[in-house]
């Protein structure tokens, strides 16, 4: 009987893993950019800027249909969702926090699911740049930033 529990126990221990996973990737699409095929067959794109893990709803910004409307923001129901393709995923911050570890080692921290980069717990770094942090250290942040977006921008 103890094996089948730590069988269940251990199914139980992946399903929540997987879960977080799967929550993780949902909370990395605010901010890009997304085409929205409905079930009804209408399709929408545009620049996820807020989302219901609940229940999939999700909010739109700069958004243009299939049939060339334009719209300011749209909310469309999680329940009518069929498919969502990212269309930009941007550059891959991690890379960079491996090179900010190179220069600052043991100084930084990749939170993927803000998908944010901390350097020194002062230092904040987003897709935008350095948005939070002073003085010569935050300068030579930005520095690699910099360089590190103009090599990927050529990639």
């Amino acid at each position: 009987m103890s094996g089948l529990s730590g069988l269940v126990s251990g199914g139980l221990w992946l399903s929540a893993v997987i879960s977080k996973r799967f929550s993780d990737e949902l909370s990395a699409l605010v901010g890009r950019k997304v085409r929205v095929v409905l079930s009804g067959g209408a399709c929408f794109e545009g620049i996820v800027v807020a989302l219901n893990p609940a229940d999939y709803s999700i909010w739109l910004s700069d958004v243009r249909e299939k049939d060339g409307g334009v719209y300011d923001k749209i909310f469309i129901s999680g329940r009518s969702i069929e498919c969502l393709f990212v269309l930009e995923a941007g550059p891959d911050l991690s890379k960079l926090a491996e090179r900010l570890n190179k220069v600052f080692p043991n100084m930084v921290r990749y939170i993927k699911e803000a998908d944010v980069i901390i350097v020194m717990d002062r230092i904040r770094v987003t897709r935008d740049g350095v948005v939070e942090g002073t003085g010569p250290a935050a300068e030579r942040v930005k520095k690699i930033y910099e360089e590190w977006l103009s090599e990927e921008a050529k990639a």
